[in-house]
């Protein structure tokens, strides 16, 4: 399930460093006793949560030294923790007025003179971490990762930092090279420690009570290092290496909360969708000291990764109740943060404190209300909920896709052969006019398919028309890299994306280059992998000639049609939409004999809704993969089920073709060949009108009434004759292809990729 949003239990949420008051200014040379005093009572001050006291000492030491930026740092950090951290802008302001002041910026830092000032760019980064401003994050925090080894006091805090940003950034492989740097450094921390214990044999009760604290902190930083394992592992579909993983995390903490859902991730990944549910029942989530003291709402968590669940096992309905019951718990969160979401507290990152400005997770429960609204056939409400999402997530091509395939859905007939996949008389009959003798029969004119929603209005107004299907279609694809526009070229994997992340700036962290694999950013979800761009392109081409179409722009419809058709590793059944829409096109455009080319039913051989498993991308691990539960999702049941019956739609929609070119015996052939090949049912309407013209072309008016009334195909009583082209004219929507306008919406065809 690409589109649902999981939410995983962050486990390390992140304070301001503040211990330079005792460090930096005691350590400082020329510094007197007196100020290391002070410095030391501040910081003493700090810890125990007694700002007053703390800024008292603070004010006492800036009149000693007021060139020192460090003192200035540390008061604005004791003030910001003294407001309960709901100052985070006034902090951020102040520390970039401190930088600016010291003439320095994170990309001066070539020299290990600017080690000293890694207090100040430690809180900077933490600040825009908690700001949602990741690339900043990053790029502060790869620069302090150069200068580990001058002050390893700050190495564990900012490695934890960056493996945090690279899981939210979906860059597990740097997640994982640093939580192997993290390793040595607590191998070395605690050799150090043993060996100086070893050389001053202290043995008294002070020393063995920090023995035993520093034993629980290194446990406690092995448990984090083990959940962001998971984690990374998770987000690479590494399902062995995670199993490992999970046995270690069981092991160090327990049946807690972030280990349980963590377990259900895994499960829910492997397909056993029950295990996940009755691992998430139970995670005791009441026990969770709530969003004030840790940044996040583990029962919106619970209630989003139950509609995830249920989404994958098809079961819509109850998602959707879930997914609402999330949005509920939001925003009570909210509303105890204090956090309008569109008030200017929100804006100006005022009246919330720091670490629960991630807990507000609005957007990414719309987004997944959307899909799950669009499944359930509801796409005017779907709509609502993605045009919301879109706000925030614009550069996501796959969320621009569903915005199209919404008004598309809410464009689509209403007939009831549309919404149960079969015919009846209402698809052919549209009213009765009179009683007995005079009693006329109306049949349905042309297509009404195309409701126009924006008549009088700009396209671009986000109204559920075909026109701003169009238009969101046009931005997909722009949002897709350039250099992949002509798939139809095998791809050398020398080129990279024009749209890469612009958080994956730098290989210092990563430990070996990332050539070759580009990923293109689509947050919520993770990230596009190369087939994923392959077959999200191939979609948005297909779901772009339907449009056209229905707009009547036919030269736009057959481009996107060939292109589609141009494309590696093209799915059956948009392989199958393809030639339709080309064949339709080109019909409209007076090219006959072009559209019987692309109608010939030896095109169709494969009608499956998705690339093979041998010609996907090779970068998860499939061994891991094992047999999973059944997910509920059938294919539509408007849409061809085998060969036979899409070379059937073939053949009807050329027997139309062969009618504009009067070679009715052909047309009479290929319908009634069509109509052996599948079930009575499966005959769409439109194949029956074009047997009633068939008949009435032929003077056949009783045959012609007994295909009306019957409401199925009927053996001819006589041989077809000739036709008389001066007779009767052929009605103007009997000239149109029958089938590609009632095939399926590309809607129903791109779900799976």
């Amino acid at each position: 399930m690409r589109d649902s949003e999981w939410i995983d239990r962050r486990c390390l949420y992140l304070k301001v460093q503040a211990d330079g008051m005792k460090h930096d200014s005691a350590s400082s040379p020329g510094v007197s006793d007196q100020e290391k005093e002070m410095a030391t009572n501040a910081f003493e001050a700090f810890k125990t949560g007694s700002y007053d006291v703390s800024l008292k000492h603070l004010d006492s030491l800036q009149e000693l030294n007021k060139e020192d930026y460090k003192i200035s740092m540390n008061k604005a950090v004791a003030e910001f923790f003294k407001t309960g951290q709901t100052t985070t802008s006034t902090l951020k302001q102040t520390l970039m007025f401190l930088k600016n002041q010291m003439h320095t910026s994170v990309d001066d830092s070539d020299g290990l003179d600017d080690v000293e000032n890694g207090n100040l760019d430690y809180n900077q980064a933490v600040i825009h971490y908690h700001m949602r401003q990741y690339s900043e994050a990053i790029s502060i925090g790869e620069k302090l990762y150069q200068f580990l080894d001058p002050f390893e006091r700050f190495a564990q805090a900012i490695c934890f930092l960056l493996v945090d940003l690279y899981l939210l950034t979906f860059q597990p492989e740097k997640a994982l090279h640093l939580l192997a740097v993290l390793e040595k450094l607590t191998v070395k921390e605690v050799t150090n420690k043993n060996s100086k214990g070893e050389s001053t044999n202290n043995t008294n009760k002070e020393s063995a009570a920090q023995k035993a604290e520093f034993t629980a902190m290194i446990e406690a930083a092995k448990s984090k290092m083990h959940q962001y394992k998971v984690q990374a592992y998770i987000q690479m579909k590494s399902l062995k290496a995670c199993k490992r993983e999970i046995k270690s995390v069981m092991n160090t903490t327990g049946n807690s909360a972030s280990s349980l859902f963590l377990k259900s991730n895994f499960e829910y990944l492997r397909g056993n969708y029950r295990k996940a549910v009755k691992l998430l029942n139970s995670s005791n989530i009441a026990e969770h000291p709530g969003p004030l003291k840790t940044g996040e709402c583990v029962r919106c968590m619970f209630w989003n990764n139950l509609g995830c669940i249920h989404f994958a096992m098809g079961k819509h309905n109850l998602g959707l109740f879930y997914f609402k019951k999330a949005l509920q718990e939001n925003d009570h969160t909210c509303a105890q943060l204090g956090d309008g979401s569109n008030g200017p507290a929100a804006k100006k990152f005022t009246g919330i404190p720091m670490c629960a400005l991630l807990a507000n997770k609005r957007y990414e429960l719309l987004y997944n209300c959307g899909i799950q609204l669009l499944h359930l056939g509801r796409p005017l409400a779907a709509f609502e909920c993605l045009m919301e999402a879109v706000q925030v997530y614009h550069s996501n091509p796959r969320l621009w896709l569903r915005l199209a395939e919404c008004c598309i859905t809410a464009n689509k007939g209403s007939s009831e052969q549309e919404t149960k996949g079969l015919p009846c008389k209402k698809g052919i009959v549209q009213a009765v006019v009179g009683l007995g003798y005079h009693r006329k029969i109306v049949l349905a004119s042309q297509s009404t398919q195309n409701n126009i929603y924006s008549e009088g209005q700009s396209a671009a107004i986000p109204v559920a028309s075909m026109e701003f299907a169009a238009i969101c279609l046009r931005n997909a694809l722009l949002l897709l890299p350039e250099h992949q526009q002509h798939d139809s070229k095998p791809d050398n994997g020398s080129k990279s994306c024009s749209m890469e992340s612009s958080n994956e700036t730098s290989d210092a962290c990563s430990g070996k280059s990332q050539e070759g694999n580009k990923f293109i950013p689509a947050a919520p979800s993770s990230p596009l992998r190369k087939q994923e761009v392959q077959n999200l392109r191939c979609s948005i081409l297909a779901c772009s000639a339907y449009v056209a179409l229905a707009l009547g722009d036919n030269l736009m419809a057959l481009n996107h049609a060939e292109k589609l058709l141009h494309q590696t590793k093209l799915s059956g059944s948009l392989k199958f939409l393809g030639h339709l829409y080309a064949a339709e096109a080109l019909i409209s455009l007076d090219r006959i004999s072009d559209a019987i080319a692309h109608l010939n039913p030896e095109n169709v051989t494969d009608v499956s809704l998705g690339v093979s498993p041998s010609e996907q991308d090779q970068g998860s691990d499939k061994g891991d993969l094992e047999p999973v539960e059944s997910s509920g999702k059938q294919t539509p049941l408007c849409y061809p089920s085998s060969v036979s019956s899409a070379r059937a739609t073939m053949l009807f929609n050329l027997g139309s073709a062969y009618c504009l070119r009067s070679e009715y015996e052909k047309a009479h052939k290929c319908l009634h060949q069509a109509a052996s090949m599948v079930n009575t049912k499966e005959i769409p309407p439109e194949a029956i009108l074009l047997g009633v013209y068939l008949e009435l072309q032929n003077g056949n008016t009783q045959l012609a009434l007994q295909i009306i009334k019957r409401n199925q195909l009927l053996p001819s009583v006589k041989p077809v004759s000739s036709p008389d082209l001066h007779k009767k004219p052929a009605p103007f929507q009997s000239s149109q292809p029958v089938q590609p306008i009632q095939t399926p919406s590309s809607f129903t065809q791109v779900q799976r990729k």
